[in-house]
């Protein structure tokens, strides 16, 4: 509830505010943004005449293009001294005992009941966090709070409460982060089932939002390895949700909610045995898109059918599509100390700051072929948490190079909040207009389709390829398989899972590089379309042009809609929609808005 997430990767959510630097193709600037395919040699037809008209450069051009500095010599600074503070935080509270922070958890849970049972709704409008909208590390606007709200605070909800290695169980508050709970997990060869890359994402943005990560093609998204959700009602009612007591359907309902049906304040999540080392395989694969989709395909889901096998299908699974061409696809395996140490093996610290940004160590296999590294299990798990997936070269154009890896590297990844909190509405603006930030949610067997229509329309590489289990549950939820798919015996499906893939689609756009015309809003427009046609999903984190009733055609609104009802969300907490609507919100238009949801139903899809 208090945090939008994201990416999960989900990327997503880092990204919005990590591109605060460089479309340099606008006025002249690094050679590799201006290729109509980034990180290759261009070719002859791009060079040619453009297939648009060129775009008149401003002066926000000119921000865009020199903001690398402020980045460097403000925002990175300030950043590491952010990210020491955080981590000497994380330390104190480890010190605690378990039964100390039980102690301030109950003590901060009851401070959040005081503060909404002191609430008149007539006179303090809706309820929200106390976070500013520029710490909030989604993509999408928060302009919500800037319309008259009642603000509670949660920022004290950031505690490890329990490890239960018995019942295999972190308990955690949800503004605990992914790099903090593996500093504590790994080292006892413990880890959550599906640990999101970036090491800001939060518990409650992953959960409230979306999360993904290589291991979701067994668990599924992150909330689907929630084993038990502890919510502060609109009513101040403390209760805990599991999927077989009587709040099932609130346990159910809250996934993809975006805080909107009670304020989340402790999660109890699965946790796997692992060991000390990932043994990566890299496999490039050459030819068209629908040819690469199949090798990504093949890469972990058997043909036979035998999607259960442990033996046929690896730990962990990551594709990158660098061109409409080639890309490269990665399956890794829990490995111990003692196989990654054997002679002959080589071993990649990809977690040191020197070190080549990953994205860019995967694409040499392109080049030299398959081969076979092992990469300390933290250390992969945070892999793209440097460069951000590879927004760091739009970041700072000069950011891969050797000398400022070596110089400069320890201190990245900017801090988001610092990038938002120095963006203005005119940088924010440009992005949305001149940069895709988005992930596409679609079933297995249509990610050629997938890949073919981003070329078509966006031209945009690399893409990040993600397969997720999407679990046929016992009640319709807002995201769900297609109806029938078990019948289909599709390859990646099973009888209780269809497999869906996260096409991540951030950087540029190829017209953008070439400095042509590039409509942002309207490529997003159709990119929805094209998921609700073909049954597919948009997380919440980005910016979206949806309308309501496009909403509800691409989500379910019964389940929400009966919760938020049956415990009292309507009138005190934004609804979904207009929480992730596009643009800025006044307090007339949340009041009008939320007036409309407490006298008639949600817009029905056709």
């Amino acid at each position: 509830m208090l945090l939008n997430t994201v990416k999960r990767s989900s990327l997503s959510i880092y990204l919005y505010a990590t591109l605060p630097s460089v479309i340099l193709s606008f006025v002249g600037g690094s050679s590799v943004l201006k290729r109509k395919r980034p990180f290759f040699t261009p070719t002859m037809s791009d060079l040619q005449a453009p297939l648009r008209p060129k775009r008149k450069k401003g002066v926000v051009d000119f921000l865009v293009q020199f903001r690398w500095i402020l980045v460097i010599f403000i925002v990175l600074p300030f950043s590491a001294l952010y990210y020491f503070l955080i981590y000497v935080g994380d330390v104190r509270s480890e010190m605690k005992s378990y039964k100390q922070r039980q102690k301030e958890h109950d003590e901060n849970v009851k401070k959040v009941v005081k503060r909404l049972k002191q609430r008149n709704p007539k006179k303090d409008g809706l309820v929200c966090t106390a976070r500013k909208p520029w710490v909030a590390v989604g993509m999408r606007n928060v302009d919500y709070k800037r319309a008259r709200h009642y603000e509670v605070d949660l920022s004290a909800f950031r505690n490890i409460l329990e490890i239960d290695k018995e019942r295999m169980i972190a308990r955690v508050e949800p503004l605990v982060n992914m790099g903090q709970i593996t500093r504590t997990t790994v080292p006892m060869n413990l880890s959550l089932a599906v640990v999101a890359e970036l090491d800001d994402l939060t518990v409650g943005g992953l959960i409230n939002g979306y999360g993904i990560e290589g291991s979701s093609h067994i668990y599924g998204l992150f909330s689907d390895t929630v084993v038990a959700y502890e919510i502060v009602l609109a009513d101040g009612r403390v209760v805990r949700a599991t999927k077989d007591n009587e709040y099932s359907d609130l346990f159910y309902a809250i996934p993809w909610s975006q805080g909107t049906l009670g304020f989340l304040v402790a999660a109890e999540i699965k946790l796997i045995p692992i060991k000390e080392y990932m043994r990566l395989t890299y496999t490039p694969v050459v030819g068209n898109l629908k040819e690469l989709a199949q090798g990504y395909m093949d890469s972990f889901a058997p043909r036979d059918g035998d999607q259960d096998n442990p033996a046929k299908v690896p730990d962990f699974v990551e594709g990158m599509v660098y061109s409409p061409t080639e890309g490269v696809f990665m399956t890794g395996r829990y490995a111990s100390k003692e196989e990654a140490k054997k002679k002959g093996n080589k071993i990649n610290n990809v977690g040191w700051w020197f070190k080549p940004w990953f994205y860019q160590h995967a694409q040499t296999a392109i080049k030299k072929g398959e081969f076979v590294e092992y990469i300390p299990t933290r250390e992969y798990y945070h892999r793209h948490t440097r460069c951000l997936y590879w927004e760091g070269k739009l970041i700072l154009p000069f950011g891969d190079q050797f000398w400022f890896r070596f110089l400069l590297g320890w201190l990245m990844p900017p801090k988001v909040s610092l990038l938002k909190a120095t963006q203005g509405e005119a940088i924010r603006n440009y992005y949305h207009e001149n940069h895709v930030i988005q992930d596409m949610l679609v079933p297995l067997y249509k990610v050629g389709d997938a890949l073919e229509w981003v070329d078509r329309e966006m031209e945009i590489y690399p893409l990040w390829l993600c397969p997720h289990r999407l679990f046929k549950l016992p009640v319709k939820t807002m995201v769900y398989p297609e109806p029938g798919f078990e019948h289909h015996h599709r390859q990646g499906d099973t009888e209780y899972a269809q497999m869906f893939t996260d096409v991540g689609v951030y950087y540029a756009p190829g017209p953008v590089l070439r400095g042509e015309v590039f409509d942002g809003a309207e490529a997003v427009r159709k990119m929805e379309k094209w998921l609700i046609e073909n049954h597919s999903f948009q997380p919440q984190y980005a910016v979206s042009e949806l309308n309501e009733k496009d909403f509800w055609k691409m989500f379910d609104a019964d389940l929400y809609e009966h919760v938020r009802r049956k415990y009292g969300a309507v009138g005190t907490f934004m609804s979904v929609y207009y929480k992730s609507k596009k643009g800025r919100k006044t307090e007339k238009e949340v009041q009008e808005a939320e007036q409309a949801h407490l006298e008639t139903a949600y817009a029905e899809a056709d």
